[in-house]
């Protein structure tokens, strides 16, 4: 492996768990994709995401399903809507992504370790 981090590398990336508790139609995206409002609780709030994941979800499976978020990237500007987190996820064998999430319900916001 020739892409070692320290540590201190790892600390530096903000994950967080949150919940999905909005999903939005994204007709503005190049891509098919749903624009989510995910609450990480009490100290970040909720923040929207913009999500390529159609292929696997419909709008009914993510509302009230926890999410695992990088919380610490700058806004990123997505045809009309500003992204202010990643939610993470993992491709399957033609590149369609299928969430990363945890499989008990913890607290939002709580900070991955």
């Amino acid at each position: 492996m020739n892409n070692l981090i320290s540590w201190s590398d790892f600390e530096k990336v903000d994950v967080r768990v949150g919940t999905i508790i909005q999903v939005e139609d994204f007709e503005k995206a190049r891509k098919p994709a749903w624009i989510l409002h995910v609450d990480l609780g009490t100290d970040l709030g909720i923040k929207k995401s913009s999500a390529q994941i159609k292929h696997h979800y419909a709008k009914s499976d993510l509302l009230n399903t926890q999410v695992i978020c990088v919380v610490n990237f700058p806004p990123k500007q997505i045809a009309n809507i500003k992204s202010e987190i990643l939610v993470t996820g993992f491709p399957d064998e033609d590149g369609n992504i299928i969430l990363a999430r945890p499989d008990k319900a913890v607290p939002n916001g709580a900070k991955l370790f």
